[in-house]
């Protein structure tokens, strides 16, 4: 039996994500909006890891609405970079969040490297109607391409391919990338934990 949420608050204002992370939410939400729906303001992620950051937007989302909140920290890390960018994935495309300036940023850093390795890291913290905080994690291990290639996803998707396949994520439609994404399995975690609560 699927614990069902009446209102869920997503604590960002990433178009991208609320899309991919709504679609998967349909069947435990009666309702989901985003921050930006709400006109929530973008706490400053000062942590140095996904889970305080994650959990930094879960927060103020939650103290701001009262609402079940649920907030994803994600980011590429690069192994030939120990890990780089990281928890600052996102700040490499800049405040205009270009995130091809951000794979050009990325590619020139990886010139004459040969390890190409990388994986998509995912952390979602929940917080729910009682203020009580769950984390949930999930990691997809792949490799870099150069030049991105692919028109659908959004941030680094276009120049990372997944371990077995051919394709970028970018390359993929929205539901083949769901299936084994970072962010598909963080969220299968958390549907489990509303099917057992």
């Amino acid at each position: 039996m699927v614990k069902r949420l009446k209102t869920l608050v997503m604590a960002t204002h990433n178009k991208g994500k609320v899309e991919e992370l709504s679609e998967l939410l349909k069947d435990v939400c009666d309702k989901v909006v985003s921050a930006s729906d709400m006109k929530l303001s973008e706490p400053e992620e000062t942590e140095d890891s996904f889970e305080g950051n994650a959990l930094i937007k879960a927060r103020a989302a939650y103290k701001e609405t009262g609402y079940p909140a649920l907030a994803d920290d994600s980011g590429l890390c690069v192994n030939a970079l120990n890990g780089a960018p990281g928890v600052y994935s996102a700040r490499w495309a800049g405040p205009e969040k270009n995130f091809e300036t951000a794979m050009n940023f990325l590619d020139t850093k990886l010139a004459g490297m040969p390890d190409r390795s990388a994986h998509f890291k995912t952390v979602l913290a929940y917080i729910d109607e009682k203020g009580a905080e769950h984390i949930f994690e999930g990691q997809v291990d792949g490799n870099l391409i150069w030049p991105p290639s692919g028109e659908k996803g959004f941030g680094y998707d276009p120049i990372f391919v997944p371990e077995g396949e051919r394709r970028t994520f970018a390359e993929m439609e929205r539901h083949e990338k769901q299936a084994m994404s970072h962010r598909g399995k963080a969220l299968l975690k958390f549907l489990d934990f509303l099917r057992d609560g």
